[in-house]
């Protein structure tokens, strides 16, 4: 199991990184304070009603970097430090959970798909990793069921890896669509547009990190399940 501890390693100190470059981004764009003095809130109001979007509602949430789109309730959901803000960081977050919903509000298929497997992931992530280690322990033990079960435990894994990938294009694409949109409305200046776009690409790499790290440990289990095999 020391190859996975590696891995869990290097990932642990790479997601390290990259989320204290993004705290540290948000903190220095939350500085950059807009011309147009709007706030999150209305920031993201006008790109919903600019995109003809009116059953979505802008809420405030508790907790820092809590922001998110909720489908089902059809919220979007600004963290305190967004909500009533009026920095280059606030415009850039509010933009891109508004941007979860223009994709909601045209079937953006990326986006379909990821609703569609979420009630499966909520089951394989809470049991992939206590039936990969039964797995294992049952086959050090020489139960002729213990790789069976460690196959299980992968293909639970694989399809936490497969929402995390599949995860990569949507956020990307949300973030695309709230830069663009802030670049054809005229919403920003250029430097604060700069800042919108710089503190988005740190957000969207914390979710490439976990995509890559996900994808890396699949890969070292079903290398130790090949390996029992031979």
């Amino acid at each position: 199991m020391m190859g996975y501890y590696i891995i869990a390693g290097i990932i642990f100190l790479v997601s390290s990184y990259v989320s204290n470059q993004l705290k540290r981004k948000f903190k220095k764009y939350s500085n950059l304070h807009l011309q147009n003095g709007m706030s999150g809130a209305e920031i993201a109001t006008k790109m919903l009603k600019d995109n003809s979007i009116h059953d979505v509602q802008v809420i405030s949430t508790p907790g820092m970097l809590t922001d998110h789109y909720n489908p089902l309730k059809k919220t979007v959901n600004l963290s305190e430090g967004v909500y009533n803000q009026r920095n280059a960081a606030a415009a850039a977050v509010a933009a891109h959970e508004c941007g979860h919903a223009v994709q909601h509000a045209t079937a953006y298929s990326w986006l379909t798909m990821r609703s569609k497997i979420v009630p499966a992931v909520g089951i394989s992530s809470k049991l992939s990793n206590i039936v990969i280690m039964a797995g294992l322990v049952l086959s050090a033990s020489g139960m002729v069921f213990g790789n069976m079960v460690f196959l299980i435990g992968i293909l639970l894994f694989a399809v936490t890896t497969f929402f995390s990938m599949i995860t990569l294009p949507v956020e990307y694409d949300a973030s695309n669509r709230a830069l663009a949109w802030l670049e054809n409305t005229n919403m920003l200046t250029s430097e604060e547009h700069a800042g919108a776009k710089d503190a988005l690409k740190w957000a969207a790499r914390t979710y490439l990190v976990a995509a890559l790290g996900s994808l890396a440990t699949l890969l070292y289990f079903i290398s130790i399940f090949l390996g029992r095999r031979d």
